[in-house]
């Protein structure tokens, strides 16, 4: 469900559910879709037949478009949205769990519609106003993203494989990925080299002497730069940056690439 769709699907429902092309302005002080409709009122006449017309006619309930249990990109998209409006803090994981289920019931209640935790097409037209398109690493703040097919150098040998268009990590053994990571680079002060590298050594306990901060995990590839955990990474996702490491934000993962990684084996960073 990218937002174009959402938008068609909206449109079936019909205008008794959606508030058109409003502002977010216009939509949270207009009529709501469960306004009630006019009242019938009498013809005067006690001797006129009854209409063939009913006085009044139910309001449709609004589609629901996604649900708890759901694991779609739809669903990372729409928790991007609900952390734009701070609803929610953690993701987007692109699981609708209880954590997603209970902000969207927090923001329906906020604007008077019905707390059901689903998103529906009334729910989802609101956030639509008051929101922005989700960028790229909007969606993707804590990992997440697809992994970039594996540079040509990469496919033979030992090599630790680091795509900095997908911020992503392959170990590849002989062509075949073994385990694959999300992963963080350094800021544009400090970036992290791009080349062809191999491990000098590893340090399972390291503590930065240049920063004073701890490197769980280090398999040092080009001076002081090296792959290794980072708390940091793991807190706050791509809203931060390394000083140049290649940050690992999954510690059980970094364990596991710690222990099959060789003095000498090849590093591979690149876009």
């Amino acid at each position: 469900m990218r937002t174009a769709v959402l938008r068609s699907m909206i449109g079936v429902i019909g205008t008794v559910v959606l508030v058109g092309g409003c502002t977010a302005q216009a939509v949270e002080g207009g009529r709501t879709p469960d306004s009630p409709t006019a009242t019938h009122t009498p013809s005067g006449d006690d001797d006129a037949k009854p209409s063939a017309t009913p006085s009044a006619t139910a309001t449709p309930a609004p589609k629901v478009l996604l649900a708890p249990g759901d694991r779609t990109k739809d669903v990372r998209e729409l928790q991007a949205r609900l952390r734009q409006v701070a609803w929610l803090y953690n993701g987007p994981t692109g699981t609708y769990d209880d954590v997603t289920a209970d902000a969207v019931k927090g923001f329906q209640g906020k604007r008077g519609l019905p707390r059901t935790g689903e998103t529906d097409a009334v729910t989802w037209q609101r956030l639509l106003n008051m929101t922005h398109e989700p960028g790229k690493w909007e969606l993707y703040q804590f990992g997440g993203q697809p992994p970039a097919k594996p540079d040509p150098r990469c496919m033979t040998g030992r090599v630790i494989c680091i795509s900095k268009t997908s911020r992503t990590l392959a170990w590849m053994v002989d062509g075949r990925r073994v385990l694959t990571t999300d992963v963080r680079f350094g800021s544009q002060y400090t970036p992290t080299r791009e080349g062809v590298f191999h491990v000098d050594f590893k340090s399972r306990h390291h503590v930065s002497t240049l920063y004073d901060s701890p490197m769980p995990y280090a398999m040092f590839f080009s001076g002081g730069q090296a792959v290794h955990y980072s708390s940091d990474f793991a807190a706050r996702g791509y809203a931060g940056a390394s000083h140049g490491c290649v940050n690992v934000k999954d510690e059980r993962t970094v364990a596991r690439l710690f222990a099959q990684v060789r003095t000498g084996d090849k590093v591979v960073v690149y876009w």
